[in-house]
């Protein structure tokens, strides 16, 4: 029965290798199939958060897209309403041109301006003395006594 002992207890040996080898090996599938698990919701969770993200970067790009377009829109009316004041701010110059050139000449001529008008006045007053009766015809006055009655009236 020793022979039978021995045999037995190499036999025990190798099955208790085997069913070390075994429950390892169950050990290992249910680690393996906890990682997949894992690795599966990892998975769906970044899928999830790629198209949420995808959807984000689609709303903003619209958003952006529009603004692009406003800006646009906005940029050509600026640049219209820019040559309008431009060409009107171009006007105004020449206005003032003119207004100041107008200027200089009746300040350059005032005088003779203002000779012109008192003989206007003075002939408009004999003419009405012409005309209220009063006979000019033997009156003879010289352009310096008309020139010292201006100054005294002055």
């Amino acid at each position: 029965m020793a022979a039978y002992a021995k045999k037995s207890e190499d036999s025990t040996g190798v099955i208790q290798m085997i069913d070390m080898l075994i429950k390892e090996m169950t050990l290992e599938n249910q680690e393996m199939e906890m990682n997949e698990k894992d690795g599966q919701a990892e998975y769906e969770e970044f899928i999830a958060d790629a198209a949420e993200k995808r959807l984000v970067d689609s709303k903003s790009l619209t958003e952006k897209t529009s603004a692009k377009a406003e800006g646009a829109l906005r940029l050509q009316a600026d640049t219209k309403e820019h040559q309008a004041k431009t060409v009107e701010s171009m006007n105004n110059g020449k206005l003032i041109m003119d207004l100041h050139a107008d200027c200089d000449w009746n300040m350059q001529n005032y005088d003779v301006r203002k000779q012109a008008r008192e003989g206007e006045v003075d002939s408009l007053k004999k003419a009405k003395a012409v005309l209220s009766g009063a006979d000019y015809s033997f009156l003879q006055v010289s352009a310096e006594t008309r020139m010292l009655k201006v100054k005294r009236e002055a």
